[in-house]
């Protein structure tokens, strides 16, 4: 079995954004020369999370608003009062529950998503920063 691994640097400007990474994948997976096997798509930080999403103005805008209402930003987070200066408990929280990979099936070099399916990125830190992305590859 081989690993392929590329390393992506994304600029973020956090509040929920969301970033459309497959062209990235697909080069990855491309890239590595391999016809069948799996990609991992991971970030490597608490406050943010990939995955899978029809990517379109409306869900961008519903998937924002079902974060705000599912864990809203609260001042009374127990990460913000007892860490002097820190807003971002729900950051970390939404992190938690969305997870921090995805794992896609790939074959004859391509992946295999949904007509619709897209990877994306998502900041739900309370301030901009560069967020690192894993892309590994297996395969044969």
């Amino acid at each position: 079995m081989a690993v392929h691994t590329v390393m992506l640097s994304i600029q973020m400007a956090g509040g929920t954004q969301i970033e459309n990474i497959t062209k990235s994948v697909v080069a990855a997976v491309t890239a590595s020369t391999l016809q069948a096997g799996t990609v991992t798509v991971f970030v490597k930080h608490t406050t943010a999370s990939v995955m899978i999403i029809e990517d379109e103005p409306g869900i961008r805008a519903d998937t924002h608003a079902f974060w705000d209402r599912l864990i809203p930003a609260d001042s009374q987070w127990r990460h913000n009062t007892i860490n002097p200066g820190e807003d971002n408990g729900h950051s970390h929280l939404r992190g938690q529950l969305q997870g921090p990979s995805v794992t896609i099936p790939f074959a004859v070099g391509g992946l295999l998503l949904g007509t619709w399916q897209q990877v994306v990125l998502v900041d739900f830190d309370t301030r901009a920063r560069m967020r690192e992305v894993v892309l590994q590859v297996l395969g044969e």
